[in-house]
Parts: structure tokens; sequence; C-alpha cells
């Protein structure tokens, strides 16, 4: 029995002393993906319902994950924006009506902020497979009406779900309105309709993109760093 005793003791010793290997959540550095969804607009071609004339939008995104709660994300949109004034409750001082069709393009950089740690893997860093987050970021939006282009810098801002279907493959939802600074989204003849000059906030655009994206994480993140002299 003592031998016995002995021997699981110096088990133990050497098991204390010996390396060992784990396994550990893998770690990835980057996202890649891409999105489809709907647009709305509110301009004056549309004063109220976001969603009277919705469009279309295809999203590709490049995500740097920082950690588990922060990710700094590039997207590329391409989308239609539609509006027609016809079905306001408001009137234009002259009672004219207008409608509107363009394509845009946008690109734009964003913080966005995980409610959880994002991820699967360790118990002890608590990842959850599934995350709220909210979003924030500085835009450019390129379009083209009545034969001109316009151009213009947007304030995006958000909410969104992420959810892991594996290690690296994610699915994600996300709702974002984009404050424009112009109001030439909607072409000349509603640049101005009530003759506001000087109105920041009633001389502008908005338009919203709601995309259901798939994405694709890559380039391990070295989960330990062994140093040599």
């Amino acid at each position: 029995m003592k031998s016995l005793t002995g021997i699981s003791v110096a088990l133990a010793l050497l098991a204390t002393f010996l390396p060992t290997k784990t396994m550990a959540q893998e770690d990835y550095r980057f996202d890649i993906g891409a999105g489809l969804g709907m647009t709305g607009y509110l301009g004056d071609a549309n004063t109220a319902n976001l969603w009277s004339e919705p469009g279309w939008d295809f999203e590709a995104l490049f995500r740097y994950i920082a950690n588990p709660r922060w990710a700094f994300k590039t997207n590329f949109y391409a989308g239609n924006l539609r509006g027609d004034s016809s079905k306001m409750t408001n009137v234009f001082p002259g009672g004219e009506t207008f409608s509107f069709s363009t394509t845009f393009y946008e690109l734009g950089e964003m913080v966005e902020f995980n409610f959880f740690n994002y991820g699967m893997g360790e118990t002890y860093r608590k990842l959850k497979r599934i995350s709220p987050y909210i979003a924030a970021g500085i835009g450019m939006t390129i379009w083209s009406i009545d034969g001109k282009t316009g151009a213009a810098f947007n304030i995006p801002l958000g909410v969104g779900l992420k959810y892991k279907l594996s290690q690296r493959w994610n699915i994600g939802f996300e709702f974002l309105m984009k404050k424009t600074f112009s109001d030439r989204l909607d072409g000349e003849q509603l640049k101005d309709p009530y003759g506001i000059k000087s109105s920041f906030m009633k001389n502008t655009d908005w338009y919203s993109t709601m995309s259901l994206t798939i994405s694709y994480e890559f380039s391990k993140r070295c989960a330990v760093c062994n140093y040599k002299d």
C-alpha cells in the first residue's frame, strides 16, 4: 500500500513539472464576409414612413477583431433608394409631387461593441456564441440621379446581432440609420422645397440599411508566445 502511495506521489510530482497542452479557443484577428438586405429613405419625398418605398442593398465587409468585446469594421455597400412624395400627408408649397430612384455606393469605417464576450471556447472568459452589439462610425456615400452624380459624408448609427455557427463562421443581422450631410440624395428638385436655407437637421437626407450577413474568420492569433533570448 505504501509503495502504491509513493508511486502516486511521484507521478503527481512528475505531472506538475512536465509541460501540458490544453485545448484553447482559436482566436482569429480578421473576419471577411458579405450580406444582402433592404434599404429605407427619409427626406423631402418621405418624411414619416421609412419603409414606404423600400430598396435593396448588397454589403461586403472586412472586420478587425480587437478582442471579444470590440471590433473595427470596413464596409462597402451598393444599393437602391426610392421615394414618392405623393404618398405623404405633407403638401409642398406649390402642390407638386415628386418621386425618385437612385443607385448609391457607400464606403465606411465603424466601431462595434459587443454586449457579451463574443466567441466559442474557454468558460473562464465567459464567451457567448450570440451577442447583440451597437455600432457607430463615419462613411462616404456616392449616388447618381437624373444624370448627375453626388457625394456626401454620412454618420451611421445602429444595432446588430451576431451568432457563431461554428468556430470560424458567423451570421449576423444589422440595422443602421445613416445621416447624410446633403439634401440632394433625392435629386436637385428636392434639395430645399420649403425654403429653409440654414437648417442643419432639416436640409439633410437619411437612409437605412438592414442586412443579413455571413462571414469567415481567418489569421489565427498567437495564443501563447514563447520568448527566446
